[in-house]
Protein backbone atom coordinates (compact mmCIF):
# COMPACT_ATOMS: atom_id res chain seq x y z
CA UNK A 1 0.00 0.00 0.00
CA UNK A 2 1.64 3.73 -0.95
CA UNK A 3 0.56 7.02 0.59
CA UNK A 4 0.20 9.90 -1.80
CA UNK A 5 2.85 12.04 -2.12
CA UNK A 6 2.43 15.43 0.00
CA UNK A 7 2.83 18.85 -1.66
CA UNK A 8 6.22 20.30 -0.45
CA UNK A 9 4.68 23.85 -1.31
CA UNK A 10 4.94 25.22 2.41
CA UNK A 11 1.59 27.18 3.73
CA UNK A 12 2.25 30.81 4.26
CA UNK A 13 3.45 32.05 7.30
CA UNK A 14 1.25 33.57 9.32
CA UNK A 15 1.37 36.91 10.96
CA UNK A 16 1.28 37.22 14.61
CA UNK A 17 1.47 40.24 17.06
CA UNK A 18 4.10 42.32 15.37
CA UNK A 19 3.15 42.38 12.09
CA UNK A 20 -0.32 43.46 13.23
CA UNK A 21 1.22 46.09 15.70
CA UNK A 22 3.38 47.36 12.80
CA UNK A 23 -0.29 47.39 10.85
CA UNK A 24 -1.45 49.79 13.03
CA UNK A 25 1.74 52.08 12.73
CA UNK A 26 0.91 51.75 9.14
CA UNK A 27 -2.47 52.99 9.39
CA UNK A 28 -1.04 56.82 10.68
CA UNK A 29 0.74 58.19 7.42
CA UNK A 30 -2.13 56.50 5.42
CA UNK A 31 -5.20 58.34 7.51
CA UNK A 32 -2.92 61.87 7.42
CA UNK A 33 -2.59 61.33 3.33
CA UNK A 34 -6.02 60.86 2.64
CA UNK A 35 -7.33 63.52 5.04
CA UNK A 36 -4.79 65.84 3.43
CA UNK A 37 -7.10 65.68 0.40
CA UNK A 38 -9.57 67.27 1.95
CA UNK A 39 -8.42 68.93 5.07
CA UNK A 40 -8.26 72.55 3.20
CA UNK A 41 -11.91 72.95 2.88
CA UNK A 42 -12.87 74.86 5.53
CA UNK A 43 -9.26 76.56 6.26
CA UNK A 44 -9.19 78.07 2.80
CA UNK A 45 -11.65 81.27 3.89
CA UNK A 46 -9.17 81.64 6.97
CA UNK A 47 -6.37 81.24 4.49
CA UNK A 48 -7.50 83.74 2.29
CA UNK A 49 -8.32 86.23 4.61
CA UNK A 50 -4.69 86.20 5.88
CA UNK A 51 -2.03 85.58 3.29
CA UNK A 52 -4.44 87.03 0.39
CA UNK A 53 -3.47 84.97 -2.67
CA UNK A 54 -4.57 85.66 -5.81
CA UNK A 55 -7.69 83.34 -7.23
CA UNK A 56 -4.81 81.66 -9.42
CA UNK A 57 -2.96 81.10 -6.03
CA UNK A 58 -6.13 79.62 -4.17
CA UNK A 59 -6.78 77.12 -6.93
CA UNK A 60 -3.16 75.73 -6.55
CA UNK A 61 -3.39 76.01 -2.71
CA UNK A 62 -6.28 73.71 -2.96
CA UNK A 63 -5.31 71.44 -5.91
CA UNK A 64 -1.42 71.13 -6.31
CA UNK A 65 -1.40 68.44 -3.29
CA UNK A 66 -3.65 66.24 -5.11
CA UNK A 67 -2.21 66.77 -9.10
CA UNK A 68 1.49 65.56 -7.34
CA UNK A 69 0.46 62.78 -5.55
CA UNK A 70 -1.15 61.52 -8.25
CA UNK A 71 1.06 62.51 -10.80
CA UNK A 72 4.27 60.84 -8.78
CA UNK A 73 2.41 57.44 -7.82
CA UNK A 74 3.65 55.43 -10.16
CA UNK A 75 7.23 56.54 -9.81
CA UNK A 76 7.05 56.43 -5.99
CA UNK A 77 5.94 52.73 -6.32
CA UNK A 78 8.38 51.72 -8.34
CA UNK A 79 11.41 53.68 -7.06
CA UNK A 80 10.12 51.90 -3.79
CA UNK A 81 10.74 48.67 -4.95
CA UNK A 82 14.11 49.51 -5.81
CA UNK A 83 15.77 51.25 -2.76
CA UNK A 84 13.22 49.42 -0.39
CA UNK A 85 9.85 50.62 0.78
CA UNK A 86 10.77 51.04 4.64
CA UNK A 87 13.12 53.46 3.30
CA UNK A 88 11.07 55.31 1.05
CA UNK A 89 8.60 55.39 3.71
CA UNK A 90 10.53 57.21 5.95
CA UNK A 91 11.63 59.54 4.20
CA UNK A 92 8.40 60.15 3.00
CA UNK A 93 7.42 60.47 6.60
CA UNK A 94 10.30 63.17 7.16
CA UNK A 95 9.53 65.41 3.99
CA UNK A 96 5.89 64.94 4.85
CA UNK A 97 6.47 66.28 8.70
CA UNK A 98 8.94 68.87 7.55
CA UNK A 99 6.43 70.14 4.93
CA UNK A 100 3.41 70.69 7.19
CA UNK A 101 5.27 72.65 9.36
CA UNK A 102 6.31 74.71 7.23
CA UNK A 103 2.73 75.12 5.30
CA UNK A 104 1.49 75.62 8.79
CA UNK A 105 3.79 79.11 9.42
CA UNK A 106 3.84 79.95 5.82
CA UNK A 107 3.52 83.86 5.41
CA UNK A 108 2.42 83.64 1.83
CA UNK A 109 0.79 82.44 -0.70
CA UNK A 110 4.24 81.26 -2.43
CA UNK A 111 5.41 79.42 0.16
CA UNK A 112 2.22 77.44 0.86
CA UNK A 113 1.62 76.32 -2.30
CA UNK A 114 5.55 75.07 -2.59
CA UNK A 115 4.87 73.24 1.23
CA UNK A 116 1.60 71.40 -0.17
CA UNK A 117 3.38 70.57 -3.46
CA UNK A 118 6.21 68.91 -0.85
CA UNK A 119 3.43 67.22 0.72
CA UNK A 120 2.19 65.92 -2.24
CA UNK A 121 5.55 64.19 -2.98
CA UNK A 122 5.47 62.81 0.51
CA UNK A 123 1.91 61.48 0.21
CA UNK A 124 2.95 60.03 -2.90
CA UNK A 125 5.78 57.79 -1.21
CA UNK A 126 3.63 57.15 1.75
CA UNK A 127 0.44 55.60 0.07
CA UNK A 128 2.33 52.59 -2.36
CA UNK A 129 4.78 52.01 0.19
CA UNK A 130 1.88 51.72 3.10
CA UNK A 131 0.55 49.02 0.66
CA UNK A 132 3.97 47.02 -0.59
CA UNK A 133 4.37 46.80 3.08
CA UNK A 134 1.20 45.24 4.16
CA UNK A 135 1.73 43.07 1.03
CA UNK A 136 5.01 41.90 2.56
CA UNK A 137 4.27 41.58 6.21
CA UNK A 138 0.73 39.18 5.60
CA UNK A 139 1.65 36.21 2.95
CA UNK A 140 -1.74 34.20 4.78
CA UNK A 141 -4.59 35.21 2.39
CA UNK A 142 -6.75 35.37 4.83
CA UNK A 143 -4.96 37.52 6.78
CA UNK A 144 -3.97 39.88 4.13
CA UNK A 145 -7.41 39.84 3.10
CA UNK A 146 -7.98 41.39 6.25
CA UNK A 147 -5.36 43.84 6.75
CA UNK A 148 -5.90 45.18 3.48
CA UNK A 149 -10.18 45.85 4.04
CA UNK A 150 -8.48 47.38 7.08
CA UNK A 151 -6.90 49.77 4.89
CA UNK A 152 -9.57 50.35 2.70
CA UNK A 153 -11.25 51.42 5.46
CA UNK A 154 -9.18 54.04 6.98
CA UNK A 155 -8.61 55.51 3.37
CA UNK A 156 -12.40 55.99 2.86
CA UNK A 157 -12.72 57.32 6.60
CA UNK A 158 -9.64 60.06 6.19
CA UNK A 159 -11.06 61.62 3.47
CA UNK A 160 -14.93 62.12 5.13
CA UNK A 161 -12.73 62.87 8.18
CA UNK A 162 -10.10 65.49 6.87
CA UNK A 163 -12.88 68.06 6.40
CA UNK A 164 -14.79 67.75 9.81
CA UNK A 165 -11.39 67.87 11.18
CA UNK A 166 -10.38 71.10 9.41
CA UNK A 167 -13.96 72.81 10.54
CA UNK A 168 -13.20 72.26 14.29
CA UNK A 169 -9.17 72.97 14.06
CA UNK A 170 -10.17 76.41 11.95
CA UNK A 171 -13.05 77.05 14.71
CA UNK A 172 -10.99 77.00 17.65
CA UNK A 173 -7.41 77.66 16.63
CA UNK A 174 -5.92 79.39 14.01
CA UNK A 175 -5.40 77.58 9.80
CA UNK A 176 -1.92 76.70 10.16
CA UNK A 177 -3.25 73.51 13.18
CA UNK A 178 -4.81 71.61 10.27
CA UNK A 179 -1.18 70.63 8.97
CA UNK A 180 0.15 71.05 12.44
CA UNK A 181 -1.76 67.43 13.63
CA UNK A 182 0.63 65.53 10.91
CA UNK A 183 3.62 66.28 13.26
CA UNK A 184 3.14 63.69 15.74
CA UNK A 185 1.77 61.08 14.04
CA UNK A 186 5.34 61.45 11.63
CA UNK A 187 6.95 61.44 14.41
CA UNK A 188 5.85 58.35 15.89
CA UNK A 189 6.35 56.54 12.52
CA UNK A 190 9.95 57.49 12.55
CA UNK A 191 10.56 56.21 15.63
CA UNK A 192 8.45 53.09 15.33
CA UNK A 193 8.81 52.33 11.74
CA UNK A 194 12.70 51.23 12.04
CA UNK A 195 11.78 48.88 14.87
CA UNK A 196 8.68 47.30 13.48
CA UNK A 197 8.34 47.58 10.00
CA UNK A 198 10.54 44.76 7.63
CA UNK A 199 12.16 46.14 4.99
CA UNK A 200 11.02 44.71 1.39
CA UNK A 201 12.83 45.57 -2.35
CA UNK A 202 13.70 43.62 -5.10
CA UNK A 203 17.34 41.83 -4.88
CA UNK A 204 18.14 42.70 -8.41
CA UNK A 205 16.26 45.49 -9.85
CA UNK A 206 17.91 46.95 -12.37
CA UNK A 207 18.72 50.99 -13.81
CA UNK A 208 15.80 53.01 -12.36
CA UNK A 209 14.33 54.53 -15.82
CA UNK A 210 14.66 58.09 -15.45
CA UNK A 211 12.76 58.89 -18.81
CA UNK A 212 9.77 57.25 -17.79
CA UNK A 213 9.67 59.95 -14.63
CA UNK A 214 8.80 63.01 -17.18
CA UNK A 215 6.80 60.53 -18.93
CA UNK A 216 4.00 59.60 -16.38
CA UNK A 217 3.82 62.80 -15.24
CA UNK A 218 3.20 64.06 -18.42
CA UNK A 219 0.32 61.49 -19.18
CA UNK A 220 -1.01 61.53 -15.31
CA UNK A 221 -1.69 65.66 -15.01
CA UNK A 222 -3.04 66.95 -17.76
CA UNK A 223 -5.81 63.78 -17.86
CA UNK A 224 -6.75 64.87 -14.20
CA UNK A 225 -6.18 68.56 -14.49
CA UNK A 226 -8.92 68.22 -17.39
CA UNK A 227 -11.14 66.17 -16.15
CA UNK A 228 -11.26 68.23 -12.68
CA UNK A 229 -12.10 71.34 -14.43
CA UNK A 230 -14.82 70.08 -16.51
CA UNK A 231 -17.36 69.51 -13.84
CA UNK A 232 -17.23 73.65 -12.84
CA UNK A 233 -16.24 74.98 -16.50
CA UNK A 234 -17.68 72.78 -19.18
CA UNK A 235 -16.39 70.96 -22.07
CA UNK A 236 -14.13 74.29 -22.79
CA UNK A 237 -11.35 73.47 -25.69
CA UNK A 238 -8.52 74.15 -23.09
CA UNK A 239 -9.56 70.99 -21.13
CA UNK A 240 -10.45 68.45 -23.68
CA UNK A 241 -7.01 69.42 -25.38
CA UNK A 242 -5.24 68.99 -21.87
CA UNK A 243 -7.06 65.49 -21.82
CA UNK A 244 -5.49 64.77 -25.44
CA UNK A 245 -2.38 65.73 -24.73
CA UNK A 246 -2.18 63.20 -21.57
CA UNK A 247 -3.87 60.18 -23.39
CA UNK A 248 -0.87 60.95 -26.31
CA UNK A 249 2.03 60.89 -23.53
CA UNK A 250 0.07 57.82 -21.82
CA UNK A 251 0.84 55.65 -25.12
CA UNK A 252 4.05 56.92 -25.33
CA UNK A 253 4.56 55.77 -21.73
CA UNK A 254 2.78 52.52 -22.26
CA UNK A 255 5.32 52.10 -25.46
CA UNK A 256 8.27 52.87 -23.03
CA UNK A 257 7.39 50.34 -20.60
CA UNK A 258 6.82 47.68 -23.24
CA UNK A 259 10.19 48.32 -24.84
CA UNK A 260 12.92 49.82 -21.94
CA UNK A 261 15.23 47.03 -20.46
CA UNK A 262 14.22 47.98 -16.78
CA UNK A 263 10.37 49.60 -17.30
CA UNK A 264 9.53 51.79 -14.60
CA UNK A 265 5.94 49.23 -14.44
CA UNK A 266 6.94 46.06 -15.83
CA UNK A 267 4.13 44.63 -18.12
CA UNK A 268 4.77 41.29 -16.49
CA UNK A 269 2.41 42.82 -14.19
CA UNK A 270 -0.79 42.59 -16.03
CA UNK A 271 -0.19 38.74 -16.84
CA UNK A 272 -1.17 37.70 -13.61
CA UNK A 273 -4.61 36.57 -13.88
CA UNK A 274 -6.77 39.23 -12.35
CA UNK A 275 -4.98 42.27 -11.90
CA UNK A 276 -5.74 44.07 -15.31
CA UNK A 277 -9.45 43.51 -14.28
CA UNK A 278 -8.96 44.34 -11.10
CA UNK A 279 -7.15 47.92 -12.32
CA UNK A 280 -10.43 48.60 -14.50
CA UNK A 281 -12.80 47.37 -11.82
CA UNK A 282 -10.77 49.66 -9.09
CA UNK A 283 -11.11 52.95 -11.24
CA UNK A 284 -15.23 52.23 -11.85
CA UNK A 285 -15.27 52.06 -8.31
CA UNK A 286 -13.93 55.47 -7.48
CA UNK A 287 -15.49 56.83 -10.66
CA UNK A 288 -18.99 56.06 -8.12
CA UNK A 289 -17.29 57.12 -5.29
CA UNK A 290 -16.54 60.61 -5.90
CA UNK A 291 -19.33 61.25 -8.88
CA UNK A 292 -21.79 60.88 -5.95
CA UNK A 293 -19.94 63.00 -3.62
CA UNK A 294 -19.90 65.92 -6.22
CA UNK A 295 -23.43 66.06 -5.93
CA UNK A 296 -23.99 65.23 -2.23
CA UNK A 297 -21.62 68.01 -0.67
CA UNK A 298 -23.16 70.42 -2.98
CA UNK A 299 -26.87 68.85 -1.86
CA UNK A 300 -26.30 69.54 1.86
CA UNK A 301 -24.83 73.30 1.61
CA UNK A 302 -26.91 74.79 -1.33
CA UNK A 303 -30.15 72.59 -1.21
CA UNK A 304 -30.45 72.27 2.11
CA UNK A 305 -28.64 75.36 3.22
CA UNK A 306 -26.52 73.64 6.02
CA UNK A 307 -23.38 75.56 6.79
CA UNK A 308 -19.87 74.16 5.45
CA UNK A 309 -19.25 71.97 8.95
CA UNK A 310 -22.54 71.08 9.74
CA UNK A 311 -22.46 69.54 5.96
CA UNK A 312 -19.15 68.00 6.76
CA UNK A 313 -20.80 66.46 10.12
CA UNK A 314 -23.82 64.85 8.51
CA UNK A 315 -21.67 63.84 5.79
CA UNK A 316 -19.91 61.37 8.31
CA UNK A 317 -23.12 59.33 9.02
CA UNK A 318 -22.70 57.13 5.79
CA UNK A 319 -19.59 56.48 7.00
CA UNK A 320 -20.33 54.54 9.90
CA UNK A 321 -21.44 51.13 7.92
CA UNK A 322 -18.39 51.06 6.05
CA UNK A 323 -16.14 49.33 9.13
CA UNK A 324 -18.19 46.40 8.61
CA UNK A 325 -18.01 46.22 4.86
CA UNK A 326 -14.51 45.15 4.51
CA UNK A 327 -14.44 42.44 6.92
CA UNK A 328 -17.72 41.00 6.21
CA UNK A 329 -16.35 40.52 2.38
CA UNK A 330 -13.35 39.00 3.58
CA UNK A 331 -15.11 36.46 5.41
CA UNK A 332 -17.43 35.27 3.00
CA UNK A 333 -14.27 35.05 0.33
CA UNK A 334 -12.62 33.21 3.15
CA UNK A 335 -15.66 31.18 3.75
CA UNK A 336 -15.78 30.04 0.32
CA UNK A 337 -17.74 31.84 -1.40
CA UNK A 338 -16.34 33.10 -4.84
CA UNK A 339 -14.81 36.41 -5.09
CA UNK A 340 -16.23 37.31 -8.34
CA UNK A 341 -20.20 37.04 -6.63
CA UNK A 342 -18.78 39.51 -3.67
CA UNK A 343 -17.25 41.84 -6.19
CA UNK A 344 -20.55 41.77 -8.42
CA UNK A 345 -22.73 42.08 -5.45
CA UNK A 346 -20.44 45.07 -4.27
CA UNK A 347 -21.24 47.18 -7.50
CA UNK A 348 -24.91 45.87 -7.68
CA UNK A 349 -25.18 47.59 -3.55
CA UNK A 350 -23.56 50.71 -4.83
CA UNK A 351 -25.55 50.69 -8.08
CA UNK A 352 -28.59 50.52 -6.10
CA UNK A 353 -26.87 53.40 -3.68
CA UNK A 354 -27.16 55.31 -6.89
CA UNK A 355 -30.84 54.45 -7.62
CA UNK A 356 -32.08 55.67 -4.00
CA UNK A 357 -30.42 59.04 -4.74
CA UNK A 358 -32.09 59.15 -8.06
CA UNK A 359 -35.63 59.15 -5.37
CA UNK A 360 -34.39 62.80 -3.62
CA UNK A 361 -36.41 66.18 -3.59
CA UNK A 362 -35.57 69.01 -3.06
CA UNK A 363 -35.78 68.10 1.24
CA UNK A 364 -35.03 64.62 1.31
CA UNK A 365 -31.63 64.48 3.85
CA UNK A 366 -32.27 60.74 4.87
CA UNK A 367 -32.56 59.96 1.50
CA UNK A 368 -29.30 61.44 0.36
CA UNK A 369 -27.62 60.41 3.39
CA UNK A 370 -28.90 56.71 2.65
CA UNK A 371 -27.87 56.25 -0.55
CA UNK A 372 -24.65 57.39 0.37
CA UNK A 373 -24.38 55.33 3.25
CA UNK A 374 -25.48 52.10 0.85
CA UNK A 375 -23.10 53.27 -1.90
CA UNK A 376 -19.94 53.73 0.33
CA UNK A 377 -20.53 50.12 1.36
CA UNK A 378 -20.67 48.51 -2.17
CA UNK A 379 -17.48 50.62 -2.73
CA UNK A 380 -15.75 49.35 0.03
CA UNK A 381 -16.56 45.99 -0.17
CA UNK A 382 -15.45 45.99 -4.30
CA UNK A 383 -11.70 48.03 -3.61
CA UNK A 384 -10.82 45.82 -0.76
CA UNK A 385 -11.53 42.47 -3.31
CA UNK A 386 -10.20 43.73 -6.56
CA UNK A 387 -7.00 45.15 -4.37
CA UNK A 388 -6.65 42.09 -2.23
CA UNK A 389 -6.69 40.16 -5.28
CA UNK A 390 -3.99 42.53 -7.39
CA UNK A 391 -1.63 42.31 -4.84
CA UNK A 392 -2.01 38.43 -4.58
CA UNK A 393 -1.08 38.09 -8.48
CA UNK A 394 1.80 39.74 -8.22
CA UNK A 395 5.57 39.35 -6.83
CA UNK A 396 5.99 40.53 -3.18
CA UNK A 397 9.15 42.24 -4.74
CA UNK A 398 6.61 44.19 -7.38
CA UNK A 399 3.89 45.04 -4.59
CA UNK A 400 4.97 49.27 -4.65
CA UNK A 401 4.24 48.94 -8.93
CA UNK A 402 1.38 47.23 -8.17
CA UNK A 403 0.08 49.25 -5.37
CA UNK A 404 1.09 52.31 -7.10
CA UNK A 405 -1.27 51.48 -10.06
CA UNK A 406 -4.41 50.77 -8.25
CA UNK A 407 -3.90 54.00 -6.47
CA UNK A 408 -3.07 56.18 -9.77
CA UNK A 409 -6.23 54.10 -11.07
CA UNK A 410 -8.43 55.37 -8.12
CA UNK A 411 -7.67 58.83 -8.88
CA UNK A 412 -8.48 59.12 -12.48
CA UNK A 413 -11.63 57.23 -11.82
CA UNK A 414 -12.48 60.08 -9.33
CA UNK A 415 -11.62 62.85 -11.71
CA UNK A 416 -14.22 60.78 -14.28
CA UNK A 417 -16.77 60.25 -12.14
CA UNK A 418 -16.92 64.03 -10.93
CA UNK A 419 -16.28 64.56 -14.79
CA UNK A 420 -18.66 62.40 -16.53
CA UNK A 421 -21.28 62.73 -13.60
CA UNK A 422 -20.92 66.32 -13.35
CA UNK A 423 -21.37 66.97 -16.83
CA UNK A 424 -24.90 64.99 -16.85
CA UNK A 425 -25.90 67.25 -13.57
CA UNK A 426 -24.70 70.20 -15.41
CA UNK A 427 -26.73 69.47 -18.72
CA UNK A 428 -30.02 68.53 -16.86
CA UNK A 429 -29.73 71.86 -14.75
CA UNK A 430 -28.93 74.37 -17.86
CA UNK A 431 -32.37 72.61 -19.13
CA UNK A 432 -34.32 73.30 -16.07
CA UNK A 433 -33.25 76.56 -14.40
CA UNK A 434 -35.79 78.99 -16.35
CA UNK A 435 -34.79 80.58 -19.64
CA UNK A 436 -35.27 83.90 -17.82
CA UNK A 437 -32.69 83.94 -15.45
CA UNK A 438 -29.29 85.85 -15.15
CA UNK A 439 -26.60 84.30 -17.06
CA UNK A 440 -24.78 83.28 -13.95
CA UNK A 441 -27.91 81.40 -12.08
CA UNK A 442 -27.82 79.56 -15.78
CA UNK A 443 -24.62 78.18 -14.82
CA UNK A 444 -24.58 76.45 -11.61
CA UNK A 445 -26.40 76.70 -8.31
CA UNK A 446 -23.98 78.63 -6.71
CA UNK A 447 -24.31 81.26 -9.21
CA UNK A 448 -27.86 81.46 -9.04
CA UNK A 449 -28.11 81.64 -5.46
CA UNK A 450 -25.69 84.80 -5.64
CA UNK A 451 -28.33 86.42 -7.91
CA UNK A 452 -31.41 85.32 -6.06
CA UNK A 453 -32.04 88.44 -3.83
CA UNK A 454 -32.74 89.84 -6.86
CA UNK A 455 -34.90 87.92 -9.32
CA UNK A 456 -37.72 86.39 -7.03
CA UNK A 457 -38.56 82.78 -6.67
CA UNK A 458 -35.12 82.28 -8.60
CA UNK A 459 -33.71 80.27 -5.55
CA UNK A 460 -36.20 77.60 -5.13
CA UNK A 461 -36.27 77.22 -9.08
CA UNK A 462 -32.51 76.98 -8.90
CA UNK A 463 -32.53 74.39 -6.55
CA UNK A 464 -35.10 72.08 -7.73
CA UNK A 465 -33.07 72.05 -11.00
CA UNK A 466 -30.07 71.39 -9.17
CA UNK A 467 -32.14 68.86 -7.60
CA UNK A 468 -33.15 67.51 -11.05
CA UNK A 469 -29.76 66.99 -12.76
CA UNK A 470 -28.59 65.36 -9.55
CA UNK A 471 -31.68 62.98 -10.31
CA UNK A 472 -30.35 62.70 -13.94
CA UNK A 473 -26.54 62.19 -12.70
CA UNK A 474 -27.69 59.24 -10.65
CA UNK A 475 -29.39 57.48 -12.97
CA UNK A 476 -26.75 57.77 -15.03
CA UNK A 477 -24.39 56.05 -12.58
CA UNK A 478 -26.52 53.45 -11.10
CA UNK A 479 -26.13 52.21 -15.39
CA UNK A 480 -22.68 52.86 -14.94
CA UNK A 481 -21.90 50.73 -11.98
CA UNK A 482 -24.60 48.04 -12.63
CA UNK A 483 -22.79 47.91 -15.90
CA UNK A 484 -19.29 47.41 -13.92
CA UNK A 485 -21.51 44.90 -12.03
CA UNK A 486 -21.71 42.53 -15.21
CA UNK A 487 -18.48 43.37 -16.32
CA UNK A 488 -16.76 42.05 -12.70
CA UNK A 489 -18.95 38.68 -13.00
CA UNK A 490 -17.47 38.09 -16.29
CA UNK A 491 -13.72 39.05 -15.84
CA UNK A 492 -13.69 37.46 -12.17
CA UNK A 493 -15.38 34.34 -12.37
CA UNK A 494 -12.41 32.57 -13.27
CA UNK A 495 -9.83 34.16 -11.33
CA UNK A 496 -8.31 31.83 -8.29
CA UNK A 497 -7.05 33.76 -5.55
CA UNK A 498 -3.72 31.97 -6.22
CA UNK A 499 -0.58 33.01 -4.53
CA UNK A 500 1.79 32.44 -7.43
CA UNK A 501 3.95 35.56 -6.67
CA UNK A 502 4.65 33.99 -3.72
CA UNK A 503 5.19 30.49 -4.65
CA UNK A 504 7.32 31.31 -7.90
CA UNK A 505 8.82 34.95 -7.97
CA UNK A 506 9.80 36.52 -11.36
CA UNK A 507 12.85 37.82 -9.01
CA UNK A 508 14.33 37.12 -5.93
CA UNK A 509 13.61 39.81 -3.37
CA UNK A 510 15.06 40.55 0.17
CA UNK A 511 12.72 41.01 3.22
CA UNK A 512 13.90 41.30 6.64
CA UNK A 513 13.34 43.39 9.60
CA UNK A 514 16.77 44.94 10.11
CA UNK A 515 16.75 45.85 5.94
CA UNK A 516 19.64 44.02 5.15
Amino acid sequence: MTSEPKSTTPAPARAGRREWTALGVLMLPLLLVSMDVSVLYFAIPAISADLRPSGTQQLWIFDIYAFVLAGLLMTMGSLGDRVGHRRLLLIGAAAFGAASLTAAYADSAELLIAARAVLGVGGATLMPSTMAMLRAMFTDPGQRAKAIGLWSGVMTAGIALGSVLSGVLVEFFWWGSVFLVNLPAMALLLVLGPLLLPESRTARPGRFDLLSVPLSLAAVLPVIYGLKEIPSEGWNVRYVVSITVGLLFASLFVHRQRTAAAPMISPALFRGRGFAPSVALNLLSAFGVMGSAYFTTQYLQSVLGKSALEAALWALLPSVPIGAAAPVAGALVSRGVPRAHVVTVGFAVASAGFGVLALAGTDSMAVVLTSSAILAVGAVVVMSQIMDLALGTVPVERAGAASSLMETSSEFGGAMGMAVLGSVGAAVYRHEVPASAPDAARETLGGALTVADRVPGLAAAAREAFTSGMQGAAIAGAVVLAGAAVLAGLTLRRVEPRERACETPDEPSTLSPSGV
